[in-house]
C-alpha cells in the first residue's frame, strides 16, 4: 500500500508539472525571470563613493637648496633610491630584509587574508547547492495496542536522496556592497604592505649608516686616544727630567682617561646598531657582525634630490593611499547596513527522490522537485537597522578625518625632511671649518709649549675641542646621508611592485 501512496504521490508531481507548462507556468516563468532581472540590474543602495577632494599647498613651504629641487622624481629611481648611495653591502641588506623582514611577513598574510575575505563575500552573489540523503528505519511499539491478544507490530523503511538550492537575489545590492567594501579593504591591504616596506627599507637604510657612523666616530676617538697617549708619555719624560710639574701630568691623565671612557659608549651603540639591522632581517642577534666587522666610510649622498611638488606626494605615498581606501570600504558599509532595511528576495528549489524500498529510490515514480521564490522582510528591530546605519556613518567620518590626518602628516614629514636636509648641509659646513681651525690649534699649542711659550692648560684645551669638533663632525657626516633617506622615505619612495606581487601569488 505504501508502495501505491508513493506512486499516486508521483503521478500527482507530474500532473503539476503539466499545469505549469499552461497558464500558471507562464506566470511562474515571468516571475522567475523578473526576479533574476531586478537582481541583475537592481539598484544599489547607500552612498555611491567619490573620492575626496583635497587641496595641496602649490609648492613646499621650505626652501629647495642644497640639491633639492622641485623637479618631478623619476617613480622607478625613486622606488630603489638606495642605490643612489652606491654601497653594495647596502643594496645586499635591503635585499634580504624585504624577504626575511617579520613585519613583511605579516603584512603580505594580511594581503592574503584581505583577498579571501573578498572571496566569501563575492560567493553571496552566487547561489548555494546542499546535497542531502537519509535512511530511516521505524518500528511500533506493541505495549501502545488495545487490544493485546492480538498485537501486529508494524515496521518501515524510507530512503530520500536530493539537491536542495537556494540564491538570495541582491535586489538592492547589500551583497554587491560587501564585495565593494572587502575590493576596497584588500587594496588597503596592498597599500599596507607597500607602506611597511617604505618603513622597514628606510629603517635598514639608517641603521646601516648609524653603523658606519658609529665607526667613524671610533676611528676619530682612536686617533685622539693615540695622540694623547704620546702626550701623556712626553709629559712623563719632562716631569721626570724636571722641565715641568706633576699637575701637567695629571692634567694629562685625566684627558687621556677621559678620551677612553668615550669607547665604550661608542661600542656599545655600535652593537645595538648591528643587532637592530639583524632583527630588520628576520635573524637573530649578532647575525651581521661579521660581515660588518670592517670599518668602512659612511655612504655619501647624492648630490641631487628631486621631490617633486606636495600634488606628486598624495598620489605617491602608500600610507595616503591606504587611508582613502579605507574611506572607500567605510562608505560601502553603509550601503551594506542599509539594504536590510527592505526585504530578501530568494529563489529555493529542491530535486530528489523518496521512496520506502531503497530498490525503487532512483526510479522516475520517486521523483519530487519544487521552485519558487520567498522573500523575508524585518518589520520590527527596535530601530537596530537605522542605528547601525549611524554607526557606519559614523565610521564614515572617522575614515574621511583619518585620511585627512595623514594627508597633513605626510606633507609635515617632507617639509621637515626638507629643512634638516639643507640645514644640517650648513651645520657640516661649519664643523669642518671649525675642524680644520681645531688641528691648526693642536699643532700650534703644542709647538709653543715647547717653545715654553704657552702653559700646557692650552694643549689640553686644544685637544679636547678637536676631539669634540671631530666627532661633531663624523655625526653631522652620517646625519647628512641619514636625512636623506628619510626624505626619500617621507617622499614614499622605498615599495617595489614585485613585493606586492609576491604577496598576490
Amino acid at each position: 500500500m505504501s508502495r501505491a501512496m508513493g506512486t499516486r504521490q508521483a503521478d500527482s508531481e507530474v500532473q503539476v508539472g503539466g499545469l505549469r507548462s499552461g497558464r500558471r507556468d507562464s506566470s511562474w516563468r515571468r516571475m522567475i525571470a523578473a526576479l533574476l532581472a531586478v537582481g541583475v540590474v537592481g539598484c544599489a543602495v547607500g552612498p555611491d563613493y567619490v573620492a575626496p577632494q583635497i587641496s595641496a599647498p602649490e609648492a613646499w613651504h621650505a626652501e629647495l637648496r642644497g640639491g633639492a629641487t622641485a623637479q618631478a622624481a623619476d617613480p622607478r629611481a625613486l622606488a630603489s633610491w638606495w642605490t643612489t648611495l652606491d654601497d653594495p653591502m647596502l643594496t645586499s641588506l635591503i635585499e634580504r630584509a624585504v624577504q626575511g623582514n617579520l613585519d613583511v611577513k605579516k603584512a603580505k598574510a594580511r594581503v592574503r587574508e584581505a583577498r579571501a575575505r573578498r572571496g566569501i563575500n563575492q560567493a553571496d552573489l552566487f547561489p548555494t547547492l546542499t546535497a542531502t540523503g537519509s535512511g530511516t528505519y521505524s518500528r511500533g511499539s506493541a505495549n501502545l495496542s488495545s487490544d493485546r491478544g492480538s498485537v501486529e507490530i508494524s515496521a518501515r523503511e524510507s530512503y530520500s536522496v536530493g539537491l536542495d538550492a537556494s540564491w538570495e537575489v541582491d535586489v538592492f545590492g547589500g551583497v554587491r556592497r560587501s564585495v565593494e567594501a572587502a575590493t576596497a579593504d584588500l587594496q588597503a591591504s596592498g597599500e599596507d604592505l607597500r607602506n611597511v616596506l617604505v618603513s622597514l627599507l628606510g629603517e635598514v637604510a639608517l641603521n646601516y649608516i648609524e653603523v658606519r657612523t658609529f665607526q667613524n666616530r671610533l676611528a676619530v676617538a682612536e686617533a685622539n686616544l693615540a695622540a694623547q697617549t704620546e702626550t701623556h708619555e712626553l709629559t712623563a719624560i719632562r716631569v721626570a727630567a724636571g722641565l715641568t710639574t706633576v699637575l701637567d701630568l695629571e692634567q694629562a691623565k685625566y684627558n687621556l682617561e677621559g678620551t677612553r671612557s668615550q669607547i665604550p659608549t661608542l661600542q656599545s651603540g655600535l652593537e645595538e646598531a648591528k643587532n637592530r639591522l639583524a632583527i630588520l632581517l628576520g635573524e637573530h642577534p649578532g647575525a651581521v657582525h661579521s660581515e660588518l666587522a670592517a670599518r668602512r666610510p659612511i655612504p655619501v649622498a647624492p648630490l641631487e634630490v628631486a621631490v617633486g611638488v606636495p600634488a606628486d606626494l598624495l598620489r605617491r605615498r602608500p600610507d595616503i593611499r591606504q587611508a582613502e581606501r579605507k574611506l572607500a570600504a567605510q562608505t560601502a558599509q553603509i550601503g551594506v547596513a542599509t539594504a536590510e532595511l527592505y526585504p530578501k528576495f530568494s529563489l529555493v528549489g529542491s530535486i530528489g527522490f523518496s521512496a520506502l524500498d531503497l530498490t525503487n529510490l532512483v526510479s522516475a515514480t520517486s521523483r519530487a522537485y519544487s521552485i519558487g521564490p520567498s522573500v523575508s522582510w524585518r518589520l520590527f528591530d527596535a530601530g537596530a537597522i537605522r542605528k547601525n546605519i549611524e554607526v557606519q556613518t559614523a565610521l564614515q567620518e572617522q575614515a574621511l578625518i583619518q585620511y585627512e590626518a595623514t594627508v597633513l602628516t605626510a606633507l609635515e614629514e617632507v617639509e621637515n625632511a626638507l629643512v634638516a636636509f639643507v640645514e644640517e648641509q650648513r651645520r657640516h659646513e661649519a664643523l669642518r671649518s671649525a675642524t680644520q681651525a681645531a688641528e691648526r690649534a693642536v699643532a700650534l699649542a703644542q709647538s709653543q709649549y715647547g717653545a715654553g711659550l704657552v702653559d700646557f692648560r692650552s694643549v689640553l684645551d686644544a685637544q679636547r675641542s678637536l676631539l669634540s669638533l671631530q666627532d661633531q663632525l663624523a655625526q653631522s657626516e652620517g646625519t647628512i646621508t641619514a636625512n636623506v633617506v628619510r626624505l626619500y622615505k617621507a617622499l614614499g619612495g622605498g615599495w617595489t611592485s614585485l613585493a606586492v606581487e609576491d604577496a598576490a601569488g
